[in-house]
């Protein structure tokens, strides 16, 4: 082990310095009201400021109403979701975090249940939706049928995110990050499996990935060249014939020219036929193929990376630059004080609970 870890290295990106490298991933929470976010979002992530998190990413937030995952996703398709987010972007950044949020469309994913709530489609009568795609094959039977896209709608998605990158710089978040994973609607274009388009944004590569590139220079061109942009991919379907990881790796080097300053590289999510040979930190050698294909970038990992100790490996390998946790710091949100103890490494604590710290 090094006598100065790199999980708690500053990293700088573009006009944005975090403290260190632990950052919290994305992770639905499904408790807002017209996509509105509570006091439920506030303590949730306002903790993870307080646990001293390098970076925090609050959840999936739907782009247009349509691109919901289910009827209690955030949203930033309008502007009285503004004032609530900022709220919890002044607590974050008073304790001295920073905060970035995920822009996200469900595409044919859309319109289902919270996990707790029951499973499958929300009908008309619960709050349900029509659903859109690329064409009208569904995620699964027990969800809708989507309607195939047309021109007007494809041309209405990068509008759709440029405006909620623009909003969430009124709200006052440090980094964005598109949702291009887990078999939403960028996702569900890049794939063959869930893309048998004929048109512009169907069959070969390069269609494939159109829409996800205009996309991305929309939210580029919207959100301040000073602040970050992040991109999330599913480097495979993990299923014959889907996208896969050489598609990825071309795919990040076509980001790196369009103004991408990190990839977060997750898989899978498309089909319900995958076989995923879940493992501790098994995305990590994902992450180290597309870092070697985009040294210029940073990269992130993610997916059971459950001790400090292989977090820091992870990093001293090169396999990554940022280090993403779910259920390691929603079990413990202090887990990167946690962390930097085990590791031996100085992390300066908010002042209310430094006097709380271990000095043995």
């Amino acid at each position: 082990m090094t006598a100065e870890p790199l999980l708690f290295r500053p990293l700088k990106v573009r006009g944005l310095t975090l403290p260190n490298r632990v950052v919290v991933s994305p992770m639905c929470m499904y408790s807002a009201h017209h996509g509105l976010a509570n006091d439920f979002h506030l303590v949730h992530l306002g903790q993870y400021a307080l646990g001293s998190t390098g970076l925090i990413f609050a959840e999936a937030t739907a782009v247009c109403p349509e691109g919901r995952i289910s009827p209690e996703d955030l949203g930033l398709w309008e502007d009285r979701q503004i004032t609530p987010l900022g709220r919890i972007t002044d607590f974050v950044h008073a304790q001295g975090g920073r905060i970035g949020v995920q822009l996200a469309h469900a595409g044919r994913k859309a319109s289902t249940y919270a996990p707790w709530r029951g499973r499958g489609a929300v009908p008309d009568e619960r709050g349900g939706w029509a659903v859109l795609g690329p064409d009208d094959q569904p995620y699964h039977e027990q969800l809708r049928t989507p309607t195939p896209m047309t021109a007007d709608d494809l041309a209405a998605v990068p509008v759709a995110f440029a405006r909620a990158a623009r909003r969430a710089e009124i709200a006052g978040f440090d980094a964005v990050e598109i949702h291009a994973a887990h078999g939403y609607l960028l996702h569900q274009f890049l794939s063959p499996l869930s893309n048998s388009r004929t048109d512009e944004y169907g069959g070969p590569f390069e269609n494939r990935v159109r829409l996800l590139l205009e996309v991305t220079r929309a939210v580029r061109e919207a959100w301040p060249y000073h602040k970050p942009l992040f991109v999330r991919l599913s480097a495979t379907d993990w299923a014959e014939g889907g996208w896969d990881l050489d598609q990825t790796a071309l795919l990040a080097e076509w980001l790196s020219r369009e103004g991408v300053d990190v990839l977060d590289i997750s898989s899978g999510g498309l089909t319900p036929a995958q076989q995923i040979p879940v493992g501790p930190g098994y995305q990590a050698p994902m992450a180290a193929r597309v870092k070697a294909a985009t040294p210029d970038l940073a990269v992130m990992t993610v997916g059971m990376i459950d001790t400090p100790e292989r977090a820091e490996g992870l990093l001293q390998n090169g396999d990554a630059d940022l280090i993403a946790l779910g259920r390691p710091l929603l079990g413990d949100p202090h887990w990167a004080q946690a962390a930097a103890q085990a590791l031996g490494a100085a992390l300066e604590l908010p002042a209310p609970y430094a006097r709380g710290a271990r000095t043995t």
